[in-house]
Formats: C-alpha cells, sequence, structure tokens
C-alpha cells in the first residue's frame, strides 16, 4: 500500500471517528431503530434464513435488535470473533447469549467456535464499515479482519456493509486489499452498489 493511500485512509478513519463520537444518543436509538428496520428488509429480500452479523459497538450504528429478531423468527446468525492471526472464528448466536471482551477490545459472543470457513454456508453478509464508496469499495478501520475474510471465499453470498448515511461517499481511498461489498444498509436505506466477486 503506498504511503498516500495510506495517509489518506488515517486522515478518513479519524474524522469518522470523530464524527461518531459527537453525535447524540437520541441520534443513535433512532439510527439503531433504522438499522434494525432496513436490515428485516435486507433478509426479507433476500430470502435470507443465515446471515453472518456483528455485534456493534457503542459508536457504530446498532445491529443488536436486528440480531435478537433475527434469532426470534429463526434465522441462524453467525457473529465474528477475532483471532490473533488475523482470521475470524464464528460462533452462533443464541438469545440472551453472553459475551466477553475480545482481543480488539470490543464484545464477541462466547459459545462454540466455528472455524473462519464456516461463513461460508450463509446466505448474506452483514459487515462493519467506516464508509463505503459509490462503486462498492468499503473501507474498514484498518485490521482487515472482513477483507482477509471476504478475499479467502470462493463463493460470496452478497455482501452489505453498514454505515450511517454521511459515511456512503463518493470515493474512498483503497488498494489492492481492500475488498467490495454488494451494497450498503443505513438506518434510512439499502443501496445496491456493485455485484460481489464471485
Amino acid at each position: 500500500m503506498s504511503d498516500a493511500i495510506q495517509a489518506d485512509k488515517r486522515a478518513l478513519r479519524a474524522e469518522l471517528r470523530e464524527r461518531r463520537s459527537v453525535m447524540s444518543e437520541n441520534a443513535r436509538d433512532a439510527a439503531a431503530r433504522g438499522i434494525h428496520e432496513q436490515l428485516e428488509h435486507l433478509v426479507e429480500q433476500h430470502g435470507a434464513r443465515s446471515v453472518s452479523c456483528y455485534l456493534s459497538t457503542s459508536t457504530e450504528p446498532g445491529t443488536r435488535a436486528f440480531i435478537d429478531a433475527a434469532l426470534a423468527r429463526g434465522i441462524r446468525v453467525l457473529l465474528p470473533i477475532s483471532r490473533t492471526d488475523g482470521l475470524l472464528d464464528w460462533a452462533v448466536a443464541v438469545p440472551g447469549g453472553d459475551v466477553v471482551e475480545g482481543i480488539l477490545g470490543i464484545d464477541e459472543p462466547t459459545g462454540d467456535l466455528l472455524g473462519p470457513i464456516a461463513v461460508n454456508d450463509v446466505d448474506l453478509m452483514i459487515i462493519p464499515a467506516a464508509a463505503v464508496d459509490a462503486a462498492g469499495m468499503r473501507m474498514g478501520w484498518g485490521r482487515g479482519y472482513f477483507d482477509k475474510t471476504l478475499g479467502s471465499m470462493a463463493r460470496r453470498p452478497p455482501v452489505y456493509a453498514v454505515v450511517y448515511d454521511s459515511e456512503l461517499l463518493d470515493e474512498v481511498p483503497a488498494d489492492e486489499l481492500d475488498q467490495p461489498v454488494t451494497g450498503v444498509v443505513t438506518p434510512t436505506r439499502i443501496v445496491s452498489l456493485a455485484p460481489s466477486r464471485r
């Protein structure tokens, strides 16, 4: 990755972190309700019976209500668990399941670990992002977990990144390791952007 791209990514991530950190509690709650509604629509559109999702942090658009509702509807939900080698293990979400602080300092599920290839069986992937651009290029927070996961999949299901409305940008800095997504889910809409690589 070139120094210029690295610098551009650092600057954009810092700006996005700052924007997220100053968001009011009311705005966060409204965004979480919107994300729940849009993710429900997304699952219906794809007829998904098995999805991967993630436990949102306090500054991310909220996914936890959606996960609880999906489980109540009988949808199988896989949640990621970070590994020291940069890959993701997965665990099947259960209603009221316990969480622990993972190696990145964020909530991760407890339970039986499934290996990295477990995600190959889902109908739909819902992943975090810092921003996504109009061509479907996703920029994460810099650790590369989801880029490695997506890059290693022989057959990729539809992949949607969850962002706030202001984080769908015209362009994000990207290098050869960054992976595109099929679309984005924001608190107000679902936007299809690019076909996933297969």
